[in-house]
C-alpha cells in the first residue's frame, strides 16, 4: 500500500511520467549526487585507513576476531530496505579494520605483499570503467595494453615471437598450458573428446604447485596420470629421474605429452634445471611448460635472471607479476612460444554474436576467442601503468632489493641463538625453525622434533591475535613445522628475526 502511495506521489510530481507495469521509466533509479558523495567519502576512508597506514609498523597486521564474533560485528545480513550512507561508511571502516593488511611491513604470510601505488590507481580506473577484455570495440585501450605487455614479457623470456593471455591466477595458467599441450599432441580432442585417446601422462616435480593435480583432474586426465619426479635436497627436479619416468610411461603403453618444470617452488623457492629438462623434452617430443608464477619476475633482474637459465627453450610459461613485482592481485599471464594461433585454435568457439568477421576494424584485435573466459578483467593494465611509472630499472631494483633483504635475514638468523635455517635459500623464501629456550638443551631425537613441531602453530596464533606479524609455516617432506618468511615488499625494513619470536615463551 505504501509503495503505491509513493508511486502516486512521484507521478504527481512528474507530470510527464511514463509508467509501464508499475515502473516509472523516465525517472532516475538512483540518486547520482548521493552516490557521488558516497564514493568521495569512501575513497577518503580508503586513503586514510589503508594507503596512509601501509608503512606504519605500529599498526596491527590484523585485528583478529573469531568467525562467530566477526559475523556479529559486521552485521552481514542483507535486508529488504537499504542501509543509510552513514551505516555503509561504517561498514567500510569495519571491513578495513578487521581485514588482513597485506601491505603491512610485517606481512610475510604469502608469496605476495606490499602496495604499489601506480598499480592501485590502475585498479581504481578499471573498477570505475568496468571493462571486459574480449573485443576491440568494447575495450580498445586495454587490448592494446595487454598486447604490449605480453610482447615485452616474451622478450624477457628470450623468445623472438610468441603469444599469450592474462587470466585469473597461476593455477589457471597451468591449466591453460596443460590443455594446450594436450591439444597440440592430439588436436582431434577438441571435437571428439577423451574417448578415443590413449592414456595420457604428464610429468612434474614433487615440489610442484598443487594446481597441477587440480588441472589434471579438471581436464579429465586424472591425477593418477601425473608422474611426480623426485627432487634433490634443495627441491629441484632431478633430470635423470625424469628420464626414467618417461621411459617407464612408454613401456607401460602410455602417451607422455607434457613436462611441467617449476621456477620458484612455493615452499623452498627452488628453480628446476630448465636446460637439462628441455634436453629430455626435445629428445622425447614433449611440451615443456615452466610454472614461473613465483620465480618469473627474476627475469627482470640482470643479476638474478640466471636462476631461470634455459627458460627460452620452454613452450609455455606461467608468470605472475602480482607476486614479486607487486602488480596487485590478480595479474597473471600465460605466455606461449607458438605464434601460429595455437591458443585461438585450441579455445575458439567462434561466437557469431561477439566475434563477427565483417566488423569495420581489424578483427585480429578481438582476442577474446583465445580465452576460456568470456568476461575478462584488464589485468595487464595495472602491470603496464606500474611499469610505465617505474621503468624496467625500477622493477629490477624491486627484485634485487627483495633478494638482498632475504640474504640479510639469512645472515641475521645465523647469528641468533634459537634460530636454525632449513637450507640456504635460492630465492626470497627463507625457511627456518625457531627453537624456544625450553627446547635448546634437549637431546636431538623423536621427542625433540615432536615438541618442535608444535612450536610454530603456537607462535603464529599468538602473533596473529596480537596483530604483530603474519608468517607462514608448514611441515614438509618429513620435516616438522618450520617458518617460511617471504621478503618481497618494498615497505619491508631490515627486520631482525627476533621480532615477534624472542619475546615469546614456548
Amino acid at each position: 500500500m505504501e509503495v503505491g502511495i509513493c508511486k502516486q506521489d512521484m507521478l504527481q510530481k512528474k507530470k510527464n511520467a511514463v509508467l509501464v507495469d508499475g515502473v516509472i521509466l523516465n525517472g532516475p533509479i538512483m540518486d547520482s549526487k548521493a552516490g557521488e558523495k558516497f564514493v568521495e567519502e569512501a575513497c577518503k576512508i580508503i586513503m586514510e585507513e589503508v594507503i596512509q597506514k601501509a608503512n606504519d609498523v605500529t599498526e596491527k597486521v590484523c585485528e583478529w576476531r573469531a568467525p562467530e564474533t566477526l559475523k556479529k560485528i559486521l552485521d552481514l545480513e542483507m535486508r529488504d530496505t537499504g542501509e543509510s550512507h552513514q551505516k555503509l561508511l561504517q561498514l567500510c571502516q569495519d571491513v578495513i579494520q578487521y581485514s588482513v593488511k597485506t601491505s603491512h611491513p610485517r606481512f610475510f604470510n604469502q608469496l605476495y605483499a606490499g602496495i604499489d601505488y601506480y598499480s592501485l590507481v590502475a585498479r581504481f580506473i578499471t573498477e570505475a570503467l568496468n571493462p571486459s577484455v574480449y573485443t576491440y570495440e568494447v575495450s580498445p585501450v586495454f587490448l592494446l595494453v595487454e598486447e604490449t605487455v605480453i610482447k615485452k614479457m616474451i622478450e624477457f623470456i628470450g623468445w623472438e615471437e610468441g603469444d599469450g593471455i592474462f587470466n585469473p591466477g597461476g593455477s589457471v595458467s597451468n591449466m591453460y598450458a596443460m590443455n594446450l599441450a594436450r591439444y597440440k599432441f592430439c588436436p582431434e580432442i577438441k571435437e571428439k573428446g577423451l574417448s578415443s585417446l590413449p592414456r595420457l601422462v604428464l610429468f612434474t616435480s614433487e615440489e610442484c604447485h598443487y594446481s597441477m593435480k587440480k588441472a589434471a583432474s579438471f581436464l579429465g586426465i586424472g591425477t593418477e596420470n601425473v608422474y611426480f619426479i623426485k627432487t634433490d635436497e634443495r627441491g629441484k627436479m632431478i633430470p635423470e629421474e625424469l628420464e626414467k619416468q618417461v621411459q617407464r610411461a612408454r613401456k607401460e603403453g602410455s602417451a607422455p605429452f607434457l613436462v611441467c618444470a617449476t621456477a620458484g617452488t612455493t615452499v623452498l623457492g627452488a628453480f628446476d634445471p630448465l636446460d637439462e629438462i628441455a634436453d629430455i623434452c626435445e629428445k622425447h617430443g614433449l611440451w615443456l611448460h615452466v610454472d614461473a608464477s613465483w620465480g618469473g619476475s627474476a627475469l627482470i633482474s640482470r643479476k638474478h635472471c640466471r636462476l631461470l637459465h634455459g627458460i627460452h627453450r620452454a613452450d609455455s610459461v606461467a608468470w605472475n607479476p602480482h607476486k614479486m613485482l607487486l602488480a596487485g592481485i590478480q595479474c597473471c599471464a600465460l605466455l606461449v612460444k607458438d605464434n601460429s594461433g595455437l591458443l585461438k585454435k585450441c579455445y575458439s568457439a567462434k561466437a557469431a554474436y561477439l566475434f563477427q568477421q565483417d566488423k569495420f576494424y581489424d578483427v585480429s584485435y578481438d582476442t577474446g576467442d583465445k580465452s576460456i573466459q568470456c568476461s575478462r578483467r584488464p589485468d595487464a593494465f595495472k602491470f603496464w601503468l606500474m611499469w610505465k611509472a617505474l621503468g624496467t630499472t625500477g622493477l629490477e631494483e624491486r627484485v634485487n632489493r627483495a633478494l638482498a633483504l632475504a640474504r640479510y635475514l639469512v645472515e641475521e638468523i645465523k647469528k641468533r641463538e634459537g634460530f636454525q635455517l632449513l637450507l640456504e635459500p635460492e630465492y626470497a623464501n627463507v625457511c627456518f625453525w625457531y627453537i624456544p629456550p625450553s627446547l635448546r638443551k634437549m637431546e636431538d631425537g623423536p621427542e625433540f622434533w615432536q615438541k618442535l613441531h608444535e612450536v610454530a602453530p603456537i607462535i603464529k596464533e599468538r602473533m596473529m591475535k596480537k596483530g604483530s606479524m603474519m608468517l607462514g609455516y608448514q611441515p614438509h617432506r618429513g620435516k616438522v613445522n618450520f617458518f617460511r618468511q617471504v621478503v618481497i615488499s618494498p615497505q619491508k625494513v631490515c627486520l631482525k628475526p627476533t621480532c615477534g619470536l624472542m619475546s615469546l615463551k614456548v
